[in-house]
């Protein structure tokens, strides 16, 4: 089968391909991960990621190229997890760009495409690093624009990219050293290459019929889906009323205080040229006339609260209307990611406000964190990712959000909570930041856990399942019992700085054998302060923190 040309439909079916292909595969590219511990996720937020890409997309009733290929950006921007999922949204962006406003697409027009998305997504990261899914899309996008002026086919096009991307993916360890030394290649550009082929298995014919895969949006924990009764006497304002903007109108803010007088329940989002309304007012004749003025208007939805009084479905995009806009504006409002109800509750006792459920091997997503961000009700919000995988998405929630959002760039759990316990309510915002950034550079942190394969990694032979202890850079501890390999590993980070050791210990560790391992390193480490928490959280066994 030849493809001179793609219009919107066959965009969108090769979507949901690309979609269903790297989702059937995601688990050989969690595989990849560098250290061989159970937190390998770049293939679940690829995947999680494609999804609401691909939800959005369908949503496009025309059989237009470039407004299906939007959407799918605005998709994968909004669910975008961990690094590789913003990136795999900025390349969407980037593709969009380079589609521009064209109904169908040919072959120069998607390596042009490529190529923009290359350069979209480098601009996203602070610090690029070659070796990873960059070189690749960038590689991949310099291919296509080489070839395309002799290849018409868009089959073939994407048949020498991919080829040419795999020669690419095998060299990423020469690249980047600590892929050479797990012996494996770069998972975020395995994933890309994934979603390609998918593209062009169905293209060429080979998948006939997609996969029946349910790509529904997956749940957020902390929104909830229940259905409550409408009492019909205390709607002020008696017309549910969402709609969205394509625009590129920056003003948000302004946007809203005109919005503001026409009803209540108010929100509006501002991301990658759309804005996002939602309102109960009795005009919204008036309220589209006003957003008419910015762009085009998509996905108008008007319910009349007071003829469906019995019930209506609360949608997770509104969880951001439960402020209560009486309430006196607080000075702060902290945002921490964790997982495990021990963490949970440690975090809430430390004056953190909002927790948004994930971690390890499930990140949140951009919307997930601008949800969050977007109930808040306080001058200054603050965000602890405590997660090196999620400070991107968090970054992107911010640049989305029109509040006053600052990321204490929290890698882990430890570092998380050395922030958490230098913030001080009282203090200017400056000081905080200051004070807190400054915590967690003073703390060493730790975690154990198991292998998932067998390697060859910092000179040190591991089997699969053997008991790991890691820090952020490297494997330091091998063995077969969790708390001698625990014991070993505190023995490598003790220095002459250190007085407190905080002993986190998970769901898969009993309480009586977390104690022995607080009387071992007690008898060791006499002078030492030691202290013991129940965290609850999952793939470790037991999260250090040494200051």
């Amino acid at each position: 089968m030849i493809n001179t040309f793609i219009d919107g439909w066959k965009l969108k079916a090769a979507l949901e391909a690309s979609y269903n292909y790297l989702d059937e595969n995601k688990e050989v590219v969690n595989a990849l991960n560098v250290f061989p511990v159970p937190d390998g996720d770049t293939g679940t937020n690829m995947s999680l990621t494609m999804r609401s890409a691909v939800n959005n997309a369908q949503k496009i009733i025309e059989n237009d190229a470039s407004k299906i290929i939007q959407a799918a950006s605005q998709g994968s921007l909004m669910g975008a997890r961990g690094n590789s999922g913003v990136i795999l949204s900025q390349l969407f962006r980037g593709f969009s760009i380079g589609i521009n406003d064209k109904k169908e697409i040919d072959a120069q027009t998607i390596a042009f495409a490529m190529s923009k998305a290359s350069e979209t997504a480098y601009k996203a990261v602070m610090k690029p690093t070659e070796g990873t899914i960059l070189t690749i899309a960038r590689e991949c996008g310099e291919y296509a624009l080489k070839i395309c002026d002799n290849v018409k086919d868009i089959n073939e096009l994407l048949e020498l990219v991919i080829a040419h991307g795999n020669v690419v993916l095998a060299k990423t360890p020469e690249m980047l050293p600590v892929l050479k030394q797990a012996n494996v290649v770069d998972a975020g550009g395995k994933g890309l290459l994934f979603l390609m082929t998918g593209a062009l298995e169905f293209l060429s014919g080979e998948v006939t019929t997609l996969a029946n895969k349910s790509i529904s949006s997956p749940i957020v924990s902390d929104i909830s889906l229940k259905r409550q009764k409408i009492d019909t006497d205390d709607i002020k304002f008696g017309y549910c009323t969402e709609f969205i903007i394509v625009t590129n109108h920056q003003d948000i803010d302004g946007f809203r205080d005109k919005l503001s007088f026409y009803g209540d329940s108010l929100l509006v989002v501002g991301a990658d040229g759309v804005i996002k309304v939602h309102i109960h007012t009795n005009n919204p004749g008036e309220v589209l006339e006003k957003a008419l003025q910015l762009g085009e208007l998509r996905d108008i939805k008007i319910d009349n609260m007071r003829y469906q009084h019995e019930e209506i479905l609360l949608k997770d995009e509104l969880a951001q209307r439960q402020v209560n806009n009486s309430e006196p504006v607080k000075k702060y409002y902290i945002i921490s990611v964790s997982t495990g109800n021990g963490l949970n509750e440690l975090f809430k006792s430390l004056n953190v406000d909002h927790i948004i459920s994930g971690g390890q091997t499930m990140n949140p997503s951009i919307e997930d964190i601008l949800s969050a961000i977007e109930k808040s009700n306080a001058e200054n919000i603050i965000i602890l990712p405590n997660n090196s995988n999620i400070i991107l998405a968090a970054e992107q929630a911010k640049n989305v959000s029109a509040k006053n959002v600052y990321i204490v760039p929290s890698k882990n759990i430890a570092q998380g909570i050395s922030a958490i316990v230098a913030f001080d309510p009282d203090k200017e915002l400056s000081e905080n930041l200051s004070n807190m950034n400054k915590a967690m550079s003073n703390v060493i942190s730790a975690q154990v856990t198991y292998s998932i394969r067998d390697t060859q990694l910092n000179g040190k032979t591991i089997e699969k399942g053997n008991i790991i202890g890691v820090t952020d850079k490297e494997i330091l501890a091998v063995g077969k019992d969790i708390n001698e390999v625990s014991e070993e590993l505190i023995e490598k980070l003790i220095n002459d700085d250190v007085s407190v050791i905080t002993i986190i210990y998970g769901e898969g560790v009993d309480k009586n054998k977390a104690e022995d391992l607080v009387k071992q390193l007690e008898n060791k480490f006499s002078e030492l302060e030691i202290d013991l928490v129940e965290g609850n959280q999952p793939v470790y066994y037991y999260i250090f923190s040494l200051e």
